[in-house]
């Protein structure tokens, strides 16, 4: 029955401003431990997900292999099509606690805006359209999931996908729901969490370098290991481990005047490495395993040298799912100075 949350959204906005108390205070905030507690349980935030009643996500997540670098964002996805969920259900309420939600909201009653909130909640949870009696029979058999939204894409028009009342699912029972929350959704939301490390490349020459010579590109290879974020929902059971691994480095010149090393612009993990720092005494025209020469100056200016790395992504469950994730990329551009090789005539 999903009629009250086509007209409850409007009156449910106000109660939320007048009631902050009311199953929508506390903490619940992703990775964290804070909640409120109504009718003396404990549960997440309660909010208002557009027109619907829903909870901030109890998903906590865990860093393992945490990058040496100041800097980290996140990965985009190299697969554009890729679209994981932008919101999911999970569980949220008890009976006792929608109760004490509904009569607490019942409280306020300025311009009759409490009852008025009240009464739609309590026709789907109360009056037998399509709950009874809040479903405190079943009080402790199961509980009420709710929407929840990934806060960094909450902007999205797929945040709004999530648009159910909150419904009853018994205890060990698999709801019949696309959007339910399961391994691979978490494993997803996990994705969106790693903190890769900024892909700012080594250069020798630093600093400047000249028209012509070799420029030689590297990443130290204490920055760019194996991370994994963990993602779990606690009381389910639930977990999943979401794994990259970086695979190549990509480098663009800023320009068309220049060659690359390869010439694909693609330089590969070796040996734990990727690209290879210029040893001393190396003669200032050898060609290096990967970097970029530069065929004009840069003038006045510079060039904009961007380097992206390549993470290969997977993930794996408690319950024995797993399989591969779309590739991501991470990339952070940096500015090279380039001069011409000053030549003197007697």
């Amino acid at each position: 029955m999903r009629e009250p949350a086509r007209w409850v959204a409007p009156v449910l906005a106000v109660a939320v401003v007048l009631a902050p108390g009311v199953a929508y205070a506390g903490g619940g905030v992703t990775g964290g431990d804070d909640v409120a507690n109504v009718g003396g349980e404990q549960q997440s935030q309660g909010t208002r997900q557009g027109k619907n009643l829903g909870i901030e996500t109890r998903i906590q997540t865990r860093v393992e292999g945490r990058p040496q670098s100041a800097k980290t964002g996140t990965l985009t996805p190299a697969n554009s099509n890729w679209d994981p969920p932008a919101c999911w259900y999970e569980p949220a309420y008890t009976p006792k606690q929608i109760e004490a939600t509904v009569k607490m909201i019942r409280k306020f009653k300025v311009s009759g805006i409490g009852d008025l909130v009240g009464g739609v909640f309590d026709a789907y949870f109360k009056d037998g359209n399509p709950y009874k009696d809040y479903n405190l029979d079943k009080q402790g058999e199961g509980k009420f999931w709710a929407a929840a939204i990934d806060e960094d894409r909450k902007n999205e028009p797929e945040a709004k996908a999530c648009n159910r009342m909150p419904f009853w699912v018994q205890d060990g029972e698999t709801p019949k729901e696309p959007l339910a929350v399961t391994p691979k959704i978490l494993a997803e939301y996990a994705y969106g969490q790693l903190p890769v490390p900024d892909t700012e490349v080594e250069l020798a020459p630093e600093g400047e370098t000249k028209v012509n010579l070799p420029t030689w590109a590297w990443l130290d290879k204490a920055r760019f290991k194996k991370i994994s974020v963990t993602a779990t929902l606690p009381g389910t059971g639930l977990s999943a481990t979401t794994t990259a691994e970086p695979v190549s480095l990509k480098i663009e010149p800023g320009t068309s005047d220049a060659e690359t090393y390869p010439s694909s612009g693609e330089c590969p993990i070796e040996d734990d490495h990727i690209g290879t720092p210029r040893a001393k005494g190396t003669p200032a025209d050898t060609d290096p395993p990967c970097g970029v020469r530069y065929l004009r100056s840069s003038r006045d200016g510079s060039y904009e040298l961007k380097a992206t790395l390549t993470w290969k992504v997977s993930w794996t469950s408690t319950n024995g799912q797993g399989g591969d994730l779309p590739p991501g990329e991470f990339g952070t551009t940096q500015d090279v100075v380039v001069r011409e090789i000053q030549s003197v005539n007697r």
